[in-house]
């Protein structure tokens, strides 16, 4: 019998079920670095060195990382077996994720009874924080909305998790107002924050800029203007 093996808590090794996701922090393949070579539906192809990963993705993450082919980019991930152990077809799969929060809120949410991992990829299709914030305010027709998911599978959802996400809602006012952005806003957005620049104060400083001069129409105006609001040049 194939089994997936991972450190168990005395030192140990313990066996993990095919299709069954190991313990918390317990990952083959915790963190992938690379080249992003392509990106489909619900896959990305990553290479590292003379290796490529192909990567399994939720919809939120297609979207996040459109555009970014050619990019190097940082996935949080986590592995397991799909297929049936009694029919001998075990498939090793990665799945990616934007920061390993969204990758301990996926081990929650595929812990509900009828939610599997592909099941899981395919409904997450807004950013985390929306969804743990309808699941802790019981937010079932906000869930329905989400591919795949009926009445039954969100009030199962609900039963099982609320309660248990408040951490993870952290931050759905700031996710709210990036979805309302502009394409160019949310480049800018984007790049303020691989410069070093913290989400939350990035966003203030974004829509402050464009309260002040509504004409900008791109990211190449943008940036220096929130630089020079941000070093108080401009007041």
């Amino acid at each position: 019998m194939l089994r997936k093996l991972c450190n168990g808590g005395d030192g140990g090794l313990k066996s993990i079920t095919p299709g069954i996701k190991p313990g918390a922090n317990q990952y083959m393949i915790a963190k992938i670095e690379g080249k992003l070579v392509k990106l489909d539906s619900d896959t990305a192809l990553m290479q590292v060195g003379n290796i490529s990963y192909e990567v399994m993705l939720p919809s939120y993450c297609v979207n996040a990382l459109a555009g970014k082919i050619g990019s190097d980019i940082v996935l949080c991930t986590m592995e397991y077996y799909e297929g049936s152990l009694g029919g001998g077809n075990l498939i090793p799969r990665i799945v990616g994720f934007l920061s390993d929060t969204e990758r301990d809120f996926f081990e929650k949410f595929t812990s509900v009874k009828g939610i599997g991992i592909r099941k899981g990829l395919r409904s997450l299709s807004m950013p985390i924080a929306g969804i743990a914030s309808a699941i802790e305010t019981g937010d079932d027709k906000m869930l329905m909305s989400l591919d795949g998911i009926g009445k039954r599978t969100a009030q199962q959802i609900i039963a099982e998790l609320k309660g248990k996400l408040g951490s993870f809602t952290i931050g759905v006012e700031q996710a709210a107002a990036k979805a309302a952005f502009k394409p160019f806003q949310a480049e800018t957005l984007e790049i303020l924050i691989a410069w070093g620049e913290r989400r939350n104060e990035a966003i203030e400083l974004i829509e402050l800029a464009c309260r002040k001069h509504p004409d900008v129409k791109s990211a190449e105006e943008l940036v220096p203007l929130v630089y020079r609001l941000k070093q108080g040049i401009e007041v």
